[in-house]
């Protein structure tokens, strides 16, 4: 039998339980208003605050950043600041542990702790702690509130003499422990946004969300496992375990699609974690937001590393050596800029193995010298010798070191000479070779030669504009390595901005001096200090720049050469393999936490295995875990996706599904004509129903139900939802799922497994032998 809950219990001792409750409730609450107090105050003092030496403008900023990030802190725990207790007997002991969203101690009693935060070690066991294994623990009790009151206690005794000395039972063979307050967040109508799930975690979860492995940790689940929520809390629990490493290097999470992103967005801030960057691969290029669409065969040819060589051919191809020779006019004289000295110097350039940018120098330097021999022959022949019909050569050149340098000076500053300079060997910004690369036919003939033509045909791109697909983002970064950066140019700007800045501050000073009295007495002049007294013009000009405060998050989404403390991705199956080149390079430590799960592998250019994308960047040293758990989906829909996953990976295992409910999935099979309108009338009654409905279309069938969209109702692909979920789901097509995607069964197992109530599928030609289980609407 289920065990009996305080709630259940006779009214005076319900009673005085919540009124104990409620008064270290307002306990907590009054020492988070003093601790928000304190940092607005200190914030606001630090904002009051000019002016000063670069040290002490270093620390304000850092005081600033610390209580703003205090405040952000208080006030995402406003909501269900404590959730939870535990009693623990041990060692002849007694002690009771609140669990909650942060740490808060009481300074009144020699800083006693009042609240633990959930990811302290000495919380764990409000966890772990179960009947078999209680860890000392003789009852965990979930407090629910709302609006700073007490509004719901559940207890659960994993000690059967505590349990009987409370009332929770009347015989031995009684049974203790409950999953209710599981259970109730289980049921709970979704609202558009995932929530944190800090008060069930799990015990599987736990032990991932406080794993200490420090390369690759590999969190394979099936649908409904909580692998997102998993990797949420990690990232929380990490920057409360490595604060000082993680705040200084951020935390990177990459999700599958915007949509996702904005799902979880709250989560984090929710645990009082808001300095962390979520970007999707399509994003994470600085400068670049993905807009366009590729072919599904685009996608696979651009996620490949074979694509590596197309990008190193595409840089070479712009390197260029001249058809015909290059006649150019230089002082009254003509040049000639031929084939044998411009393949001299691109040879020079290419083997020093710089990047092309950083290479250029070496070129024009070489080019440069060439033409600097030429008119060395022209103007420094010796005459006198020629007259004589002696031959000369350049040791018996007439003109000096001197003379060459000061001509060469002035070919690095001739126009003609490096307009054509740079023609033969351009500066290149990574955007401009791939866009061109795209658009032009002859360039991508020549780049991927080796490609059949209807492969490059898939590549190709008319027009040429600078609008780049998801795919296309590792491409940009592979082509930045490639490219290199070429900054002299700007710190040269910046070097101009800064003197001309401090020729002005000493301008200012100046007049402050011509300024100053000059007909005072020395006996009577007063100790009066001026400006030129105290600053001199290097600090006033530095006073002048205005400086912009970034969280470390915005600092390393504009830094395309950042590594993170940490790196999460979720439903990192979709990862191409040039996409994990790109995820790499930002975290060279490799510690990294990779959710997903290859069953549900949608995009062709996708993972298989984990160990294919993995072990070229840390070998073996990587571990999996797994989650086995399923507490999204019920049994009745799981039933169904089962048979899809079987015909997927028939060694495969179902995650088991912990609660049923009730609804067993139905089959709508229809006309053509008719599709639209049973879908309207499926949704129409869960209108009546809490939460989250969501139809999902075919790619090319969207626009057939874009009008039902609606605050509770979501009109998507399958592609988009990856990572979601739903209170119902009804899918239209499940045939036209399969034939739109070479992994069109792991579409289809997405598609079923994102209802946490009720599954409908509506077709209008035959069911796929894989949905044989699905039972026929009366």
């Amino acid at each position: 039998m289920p065990d009996r809950r305080t709630d259940d219990r006779p009214a005076t001792d319900h009673a005085a339980e919540l009124d104990r409750e409620q008064d270290h409730l307002t306990l907590l609450y009054q020492r988070l208003d003093a601790m928000r107090e304190y940092a607005q105050r200190r914030l606001k003092t630090v904002l009051l605050e000019t002016g000063g030496t670069p040290q002490a403008r270093s620390e304000r900023e850092s005081f600033t950043q610390l209580y703003s990030e205090d405040l952000a802190k208080y006030d995402a725990a406003e909501h269900g600041l404590c959730f939870g207790r535990i009693d623990l007997s041990q060692n002849d002991t007694d002690e009771s542990r609140y669990i909650g969203r942060l740490g808060i101690l009481d300074e009144d009693d020699d800083y006693a702790t009042l609240l633990l935060d959930w990811r302290a070690p000495l919380a764990r066991p409000f966890y772990l702690a179960t009947t078999a294994q209680p860890d000392g623990v003789t009852r965990r009790r979930h407090i629910r509130s709302r609006n700073r009151a007490v509004t719901k206690i559940t207890d659960e005794f994993l000690d059967l003499e505590t349990a009987r000395q409370a009332g929770a039972i009347e015989s031995d063979d009684a049974g203790v422990g409950s999953e209710s307050a599981l259970l109730a967040a289980l049921n709970a109508a979704r609202t558009g946004h995932m929530t944190d799930i800090v008060e069930t975690i799990q015990s599987e979860q736990d032990a991932i969300i406080r794993s200490e492995h420090k390369s690759v940790l590999v969190v394979q689940g099936g649908p409904g496992t909580g692998k997102t929520a998993v990797a949420l809390h990690r990232a929380a629990y990490l920057l409360y375990t490595y604060r000082q490493q993680l705040d200084r290097a951020g935390v990177l999470i990459i999700g599958p699609n915007t949509t996702f992103l904005d799902y979880i967005g709250q989560v984090l801030p929710s645990l009082g974690e808001t300095g962390v960057l979520l970007s999707t691969i399509g994003d994470l290029y600085p400068g670049v937001h993905a807009t366009r669409e590729d072919s599904l065969r685009a996608g696979e040819l651009k996620g490949s590393t074979a694509i590596l060589d197309v990008l190193k051919q595409a840089v070479r191809d712009r390197q260029q050596v001249p058809r015909e020779p290059i006649r150019l006019s230089f002082d009254g004289n003509e040049l000639v800029l031929d084939r044998k000295i411009v393949t001299k110097a691109r040879g020079r350039a290419r083997s020093s193995r710089r990047p092309h940018n950083l290479a250029r120098p070496l070129f024009a330097a070489s080019v440069v010298d060439a033409l600097t021999d030429q008119l060395a022959q022209i103007l420094g022949r010796d005459p006198v010798a020629e007259e004589n019909g002696q031959r000369t050569d350049r040791s018996r050149n007439l003109l000096s070191q001197a003379d060459l340098t000061e001509i060469r000076d002035e070919m690095r500053a001739d126009a003609d000479i490096q307009r054509e300079i740079a023609a033969l060997w351009p500066i290149l910004t990574p955007q401009e070779v791939l866009a061109e690369l795209w658009a032009d036919p002859g360039r991508l003939a020549r780049a991927a030669g080796d490609l059949a033509p209807e492969d490059r045909e898939e590549l190709h791109r008319p027009g040429g504009a600078h609008e780049f697909s998801a795919a296309d983002a590792p491409l940009l970064d592979e082509l930045a390595e490639l490219l290199g950066v070429d900054d002299a140019e700007e710190r040269e700007r910046a070097r101009r901005r800064w003197r001309a800045q401090l020729a002005e501050a000493q301008d200012a000073l100046d007049i402050l001096t011509g300024s100053a009295p000059q007909d005072l007495e020395d006996d009577l002049d007063p100790e009066i200090l001026m400006a030129y007294d105290l600053i001199d013009a290097s600090q006033l000009a530095e006073r002048q720049n205005v400086g912009t405060r970034q969280t470390t998050a915005e600092r390393a989404a504009g830094d395309r050469t950042w590594t993170y403390g940490h790196v999460i991705v979720d439903e990192a199956q979709e990862l191409s393999e040039m996409a994990w080149r790109m995820v790499m390079r930002r975290i060279p430590n490799r510690w990294v936490t990779v959710v997903g799960d290859v069953a549900q592998t949608g995009d062709p250019a996708g993972a298989s295995s984990w160990r294919r994308m993995l072990e070229p960047y840390v070998a073996q040293r990587w571990k999996l875990t797994e989650l086995t758990v399923n507490y999204r989906t019920p049994a009745e829909i799981m039933a169904v996706a089962a048979d899809v996953l079987a015909a997927i990976d028939p060694d495969a295992a179902a995650p088991r599904s912990v609660r049923d409910s009730g609804s067993s999935p139905e089959a709508f099979r229809v006309g053509a004509d008719d599709a639209v309108a049973t879908v309207t009338r499926l949704v129409g009654e869960e209108a009546g129903r809490p939460g989250i409905t969501a139809v999902l279309v075919p790619h090319d069938r969207v626009g057939d139900y874009l009008g039902l969209a609606g605050d509770s109702v979501r009109v998507l692909t399958v592609s988009e939802v990856k990572g979601l979920e739903f209170d119902a789901v009804v899918l239209v097509e499940p045939q036209a799922v399969l034939d739109e995607s070479p992994r069109g069964l792991n579409d289809l197992y997405v598609a079923l497994t994102r209802a946490t109530q009720r599954l409908s599928v509506v077709h209008t030609g035959a069911l796929p032998d894989v949905l044989s289980r699905l039972k026929a609407a009366d």
